[in-house]
């Protein structure tokens, strides 16, 4: 049974890893679009840097969205092994449970936050 969670445990570091290549490939991507389009005609607020505004705001609650799903993820199936295994200790666990899910439900707020300023008080957006 160890070794089921040894390679379960090196498949999802694997997975993140994986998305974390794809993320930084991604940031690198648009980042080199908009030091290109600096240089531009659209450089002073045009639909290029509307755009890439546009994609930080989506990318700003997506990939925080994306981590908090699998930490709330792997947190409740933690507590429900947990309760499976020790029904006495339901109530504890339930407790430390839900203000778990509060503090990684935070992240996700914070990214929303981030996104209605990206796209609410953009300096390049006329």
């Amino acid at each position: 049974m160890e070794e089921g969670q040894n390679n379960k445990s090196l498949r999802r570091k694997k997975q993140m890893k994986k998305v974390s290549i794809l993320t930084s490939i991604l940031v690198l991507a648009l980042s080199a679009v908009a030091f290109a389009s600096e240089g531009g005609a659209a450089a002073a607020g045009g639909t290029v840097n509307v755009a890439l505004v546009c994609i930080a705001a989506a990318l700003a609650v997506g990939i925080p969205a994306l981590g908090c799903g699998l930490g709330m993820g792997t947190g409740i199936g933690g507590a429900c092994s947990g309760i499976a295994r020790n029904p006495e200790a339901s109530g504890k666990i339930t407790v430390t449970m839900i203000i778990g899910l509060a503090l990684i439900e935070s992240l996700t707020i914070y990214g929303l936050v981030i996104s209605l300023i990206l796209l609410m008080a953009n300096p390049f957006i006329g």
